[in-house]
């Protein structure tokens, strides 16, 4: 008999409060730390070039939408492929998902180490990263949630932080600085780019729209959740591509010698100087850590409790990654882990770790778009009408292949580690399932 007593979410979210989250989660100051590397890839064409990842991003987005409405008490990809397709290519979708979350802390070090290189030149950027790590990896072990006390606060910082660019921007321009014209095709287009050598670029801008698929894992805490979560992920891409487009546009207007940028990595802070001088340089870096403080604690808890959920399950070694700390009743184990991986920050540079990133996000967005929309409404509910043919069909493979073609995109490293950790993932599932005799585990992420 089912215990009616048994603890349940509250559906007390309503859109305003999951577009806030999603964008939170998105933190589109990511923009300006991606700037300088991609610009020169694009040959200054960044605006269109986020326009294109937009559009794929949407493709995506209208997947998740389908989705979300069949399967409004899901999770994420992951849940959505093992419902609609089948548990172990589920598990495979999540445990590739696993490494964005393990690396996550590991771009918010290597930001920060670059930040504060750039503001405080003559300290070491390893000793920076290897700070934060120690402060992101004990405030975790103590079991403190500052993300989830700073992130609102944070998102109307960021959002200022644009405003401010955007009227820097416009005032330089008027008083002749960079193009002198508020109004160009010059962003847009650029006859002497290729598009091969554009769309090698898509890969790490779509690391900055990463974010709208989270609000999916509120479902059971949304009011109305399959007419909600449509509106929210449409409306979280949209603001984040509004957003980037446009701040990319006045970037290139107002500091169109992007090629003598001293340090690509820490462009956006050039461009800050030369706009708004020492304040707006000093308010740049002071969201920035702030932002990426709160959004390491975030995912350094997550990637914990993930990794926990997987131990308690006996996925993983339980004595390891299913301990808890009987003082601070956080899985230690697992926090210390996520930090020394997140010293690889120490070796990498900001394309290859952002690469890395994308490798999950994008293999995950493949089979939602590939199999779980199609797989359940085409085949399973037989929606083959000529509307449910675009709709369920053309739609959802045409996503699939803009996400595959730049899936190719990634960075070498990227693909090498991402294949070696599929691999590692399919061996364990074979030990798992006793060579697929048995149904895998359920990677209750939501529950972590």
């Amino acid at each position: 008999m089912e215990n009616t007593n048994s603890p349940t979410l509250k559906r007390t979210l309503t859109l305003k409060y999951v577009v806030f989250f999603g964008l939170a989660f998105m933190a589109p100051k990511t923009f300006f730390s991606t700037y300088g590397v991609a610009v020169h890839g694009t040959n200054g064409m960044m605006p269109t070039a986020y326009a294109i990842a937009l559009v794929v991003m949407l493709f995506t987005a209208y997947s998740y939408v389908q989705l979300v409405k069949a399967f409004p008490n899901a999770g994420a990809a992951y849940t959505f492929t093992q419902k609609s397709i089948s548990p172990h290519i589920g598990f495979i979708v999540g445990w590739t998902i696993i490494i964005d979350y393990i690396l996550s802390p590991m771009i918010s070090a290597l930001i920060v180490g670059i930040s504060l290189k750039a503001y405080f030149p003559s300290i070491p950027m390893f000793v920076w990263i290897i700070l934060f790590i120690l402060i992101i990896t004990t405030v975790n072990i103590l079991g403190i949630k500052l993300a989830a006390k700073l992130n609102m606060y944070m998102l109307f910082l960021q959002f200022l932080l644009f405003v401010l660019f955007f009227i820097l921007s416009i005032k330089g321009l008027l008083a002749g600085k960079g193009t002198g014209t508020l109004f160009s095709t010059v962003p847009f287009y650029d006859s002497e780019i290729s598009v091969p050598t554009l769309l090698s670029v898509i890969p790490i801008l779509c690391f900055s729209f990463l974010g709208f698929d989270a609000v999916t894992t509120l479902s059971e805490e949304t009011k109305n959740p399959t007419r909600t979560l449509p509106k929210a992920i449409y409306f979280i891409t949209m603001i984040g591509g509004f957003l980037f487009i446009t701040a990319s546009y006045f970037a290139q207007l107002i500091f169109p010698e992007f090629h003598s940028f001293n340090n690509p990595e820490s462009a956006y802070l050039e461009i800050a100087m030369y706009i708004g001088g020492n304040i707006f340089v000093s308010f740049f870096v002071a969201v920035g850590l702030t932002s990426t403080t709160a959004s390491a604690v975030a995912s350094g808890t997550s990637a914990s409790r993930i990794l926990y959920a997987m131990g308690r399950e006996n996925v993983l070694p339980k004595k390891i990654f299913g301990y808890l700390s009987p003082k601070y009743r956080t899985p230690v184990f697992n926090i210390l882990l996520i930090g020394v991986v997140a010293l690889s920050a120490l070796f990498l540079n900001l394309t290859t770790a952002v690469s890395l990133i994308s490798f999950g996000a994008l293999f995950a967005f493949f089979f939602v778009n590939l199999f779980s929309v199609v797989s359940y409404y085409f085949f399973q509910k037989k929606q083959r009408s000529f509307k449910g043919t675009i709709q369920y069909l053309i739609i959802p493979l045409t996503g699939a292949a803009l996400i595959g073609l730049f899936f190719i995109k990634l960075d070498e490293h990227s693909l090498i580690l991402g294949g070696t950790w599929l691999l590692i993932g399919f061996i364990y599932l074979l030990n798992l399932t006793k060579m697929f005799r048995q149904p895998p585990p359920e990677l209750a992420f939501e529950e972590a």
